[in-house]
């Protein structure tokens, strides 16, 4: 009987063994859910700099017809080498020149009442090309037309290396984060703890300027074309959350 008694007794403290370390590791998940339960601000702003661009990025080509596909994508290859040519002579680097775009497409004249007759094949072929110092962008472009390009596309402004307007317009976002913490604050009666935590988003990317493909017929020209960058916005958002107290 008393080995039997002591056995019961020994299986009656283990739940209250279980339940005294159930307690103890409760205790930080609780510490926790009380940090949850604190008052917070969730917060965002954003921080804008602007600066003159550095590149920019244009899409030229050369488009032709001929009765046949193969005669069509000689005279446009021959024509856009000339292109190119004149563009690795006006100082833009082989890096900086892409084929973008080649199209090979069949042409129709259209008639009422009369079946499609077929005209020819029309060639496309376009290059992306980046310019690094903008003084020769006009100049490049000239030169491209002069050599046979008949085709030019939008024109797209950027930065060679943004990390610097970038850490501008965080500290901008940082600043406008605070100035909006502190006046909620001032508002609600609070008081700003600490900040819990920071997120970060957007940043630099080259705003394309809207200019649609339009046809230039070659021509000698006495001036470079004039082409404008401007400014570029480059705009960081930032998000916190703030722990606050009365």
């Amino acid at each position: 009987m008393t080995s039997l008694s002591a056995r019961i007794a020994s299986a009656a403290l283990i739940p209250a063994a279980l339940g005294g370390v159930l307690a103890l590791s409760a205790a930080p998940a609780m510490a926790q859910d009380a940090a949850f339960r604190a008052s917070t601000f969730n917060l965002s702003a954003y921080g804008e700099s602007r600066v003159a661009p550095d590149m920019a990025t244009i899409t030229l080509g050369v488009q032709n017809e001929e009765m046949t596909a193969a005669g069509a994508l000689k005279a446009n290859g021959a024509r856009m080498n000339q292109v190119i040519a004149a563009l690795k002579k006006a100082g833009i680097a082989d890096r900086d020149i892409q084929t973008s775009n080649l199209n090979v497409n069949p042409q129709y004249a259209y008639e009422q009442n009369q079946p499609p007759k077929f005209t020819g094949y029309q060639v496309s072929n376009q290059v992306t090309v980046i310019v690094r110092d903008l003084n020769k962008l006009g100049q490049a472009v000239d030169a491209t037309v002069s050599a046979g390009a008949n085709t030019v596309g939008g024109v797209s402004f950027g930065l060679q290396n943004p990390d610097a307007a970038e850490n501008a317009a965080r500290l901008e976002a940082v600043k406008a984060l605070q100035a909006k913490a502190d006046l909620y604050a001032k508002a609600t009666g609070y008081k700003i703890v600490r900040m819990v935590s920071l997120g970060e988003g957007g940043g630099y990317a080259p705003a394309p300027q809207p200019a649609p493909m339009f046809a230039m017929a070659k021509r000698e020209m006495a001036d470079s074309t004039a082409i404008a960058g401007g400014e570029l916005k480059v705009r960081i958002d930032v998000s916190a959350t703030y722990e606050v107290a009365r």
